[in-house]
């Protein structure tokens, strides 16, 4: 699929930002320029989704280069089939976790890749569909599993854990000051009835903190469906041992781009790259160094955020950074 060119002021990637079902993929043009995706490499997208970004990467890589989609979701494979009709034989879909990318990898014979991308945020398909429990502005299940064919929902989340743990998720997970008083009444109204939906939610946050808070205006539930879905999802363990397996993917002068879209896990993003990226890691009062450590990857550029123009097409873009390293050759 070749680019295409518009009116003055359009961009070639203004005809490929839009994923299957509308979906729009954050800095397309920042991800592809800081990826570098080039023809005959091997690719991994661990974040499929709405199939934006891939699209991106598949185009650059041909002739014979490959690409490995993952995502948790098993729906996404709806938006993988007509992206994959374009590339015969290029590109391959695997439903799981990005954390399990080398066993993905090592299924289509490759021990190293030349380039990962994990965009963090969650897909606007999956908030947009009611049955899937991710917003409190539809009425649907609790449930905020991305894969849907494993592990507990919202709902028996918060239906079988005490208050103590519910206040930490509140509060770690979602950042939320008020978590106690939540949790608290949480607790107090599983035992009169069962929650598990949506709006019940809601409307019991909204109702113990009232509907305004803050100079930012937020819904009062919030954070609240945001540590939910955090902890339903393990989404920061997954950051975790996501980027801990793509620094061992990459092939030398291969690149790792993470999108994220909070504080949270840019914080473990950071870091990790920070710890890859030194060279001895020894306590500063110990006068040579002991611990061997030797740096694997270099930061490429700078931390980059979404255009006011992007930010103003598409909000979700807002809060977004964009990271990147380079695996050393000699590493």
């Amino acid at each position: 699929m070749s680019e295409q060119t518009g009116d003055a002021g359009t961009s070639p990637f203004d005809n490929h930002a839009f994923g299957q079902s509308g979906h729009v993929s954050v800095m397309p043009r920042e991800v592809i320029e800081s990826l570098a995706p080039m023809p005959g490499g091997v690719y991994i997208d661990g974040t499929f989704g709405g199939s934006g970004h891939s699209r991106l990467i598949a185009e650059r890589i041909q002739p014979n280069g490959t690409l490995i989609c993952i995502d948790r979701d098993a729906e996404t494979r709806a938006n993988f089939e007509p992206l994959a009709a374009l590339y015969p034989g290029s590109l391959h879909f695997v439903h799981g976790s990005y954390a399990d990318m080398k066993r993905a990898a090592a299924r289509y014979g490759f021990e190293h890749v030349d380039g990962i991308l994990l965009d963090l945020g969650f897909s606007s398909i999956q908030i947009d569909d009611p049955q899937r429990g991710f917003s409190f502005m539809h009425e649907g299940p609790l449930d905020m599993r991305y894969d849907q064919t494993q592990g507990i929902t919202a709902a028996e989340l918060i239906a079988t854990v005490d208050e103590d743990e519910l206040t930490r998720i509140l509060y770690q997970y979602g950042e939320e000051t008020r978590a106690r008083k939540i949790a608290r009444v949480i607790i107090r109204e599983r035992d009169r009835r069962k929650i598990e939906y949506t709006h019940q939610l809601a409307n019991m946050v909204e109702w113990t903190v009232g509907p305004k808070h803050g100079s930012k205006r937020l819904h009062p539930a919030t954070k609240t469906f945001q540590a939910l879905r955090i902890a339903v999802n393990d989404e920061l363990g997954e950051v975790e041992r996501g980027i801990q397996a793509a620094l061992g993917l990459l092939a030398p002068g291969g690149r790792l781009a993470v999108i994220s879209f909070h504080s949270l896990e840019d914080r473990i993003v950071k870091q990790a790259f920070v710890d890859a990226s030194r060279g001895c890691i020894c306590p500063r009062d110990v006068p040579v160094c002991i611990c061997g450590h030797v740096a694997t990857v270099a930061r490429v550029g700078k931390d980059v955020r979404a255009s006011a123009e992007e930010v103003a097409a598409n909000p979700r873009a807002r809060s977004a950074r964009l990271r990147v390293v380079e695996r050393l050759s000699d590493a």
